[in-house]
């Protein structure tokens, strides 16, 4: 009790100690935390980094069909998961036509619509595009986007007395068929990437003559 009642000199002096000294401790406390938290901040990982804008197919797509704005939608994916020549604007897709099926949320690629890249991816940096009717539609029922097939011209002897057929051109991938209409059977049309010099041979044997295919 006594003690209480006489406070030693260093309790009277910690007594006497002004307010400033708390004051300037705490400021440099805070200043400590808030250099700590900006720290953490940086550190942290953005939300953002690693993911990229591309464009997807917003419902499945059958081949062939021209891309409108109501097919496709732009989403954020990550870097890692983008494949090579994706599209980044739907604009430069839109009256594309659609060279196979694509479901929905596919992120689209530069190859998976008609162009001169489709081709060059298929058949070569020299490939063309070319079209053929096959004489027996039954085939377009058969023959998918992705087959390799040979060409084959059927053609009559001078006298008509028989047919003659010749393989036109060798190992041409399929990358559209065109299903035609029901009453129209003739109509149907598939398109094959092979390299120039094969395009063109087969493009003017159509002209003239039967053509079918032989699947690998």
């Amino acid at each position: 009790m006594g003690q209480s009642l006489n406070p030693s000199l260093t309790s009277r002096l910690h007594a006497l100690r002004p307010d400033w000294t708390r004051t300037l401790m705490a400021r440099r406390v805070t200043a400590a935390a808030l250099v700590v938290l900006a720290a953490v901040a940086a550190l942290r990982p953005d939300p953002s980094h690693g993911r990229a804008d591309v464009v997807v197919a917003a419902r499945d797509l059958a081949p062939g069909v021209e891309l409108m704005a109501a097919d496709l939608r732009v989403e954020s994916r990550a870097v890692t998961a983008i494949p090579d020549g994706a599209t980044v604007r739907s604009a430069d897709l839109i009256g594309a036509t659609l060279a196979g099926p694509a479901r929905r949320g596919e992120v689209l690629t530069d190859v998976r619509v008609m162009n001169s890249r489709l081709a060059e991816a298929a058949a070569g940096p020299d490939a063309r595009i070319v079209p053929v009717h096959p004489t027996d539609a039954a085939l377009l029922d058969v023959v998918r986007t992705g087959d390799v097939v040979d060409v084959l011209a059927v053609s009559e002897s001078a006298d008509g007395s028989e047919e003659r057929s010749r393989v036109v051109a060798a190992d041409a991938v399929v990358v559209l068929v065109s299903t035609p209409a029901k009453d129209r059977s003739r109509d149907g049309v598939v398109l094959l990437a092979l390299p120039a010099r094969e395009a063109n041979d087969v493009a003017g044997a159509s002209l003239s003559q039967a053509i079918t295919l032989t699947f690998h």
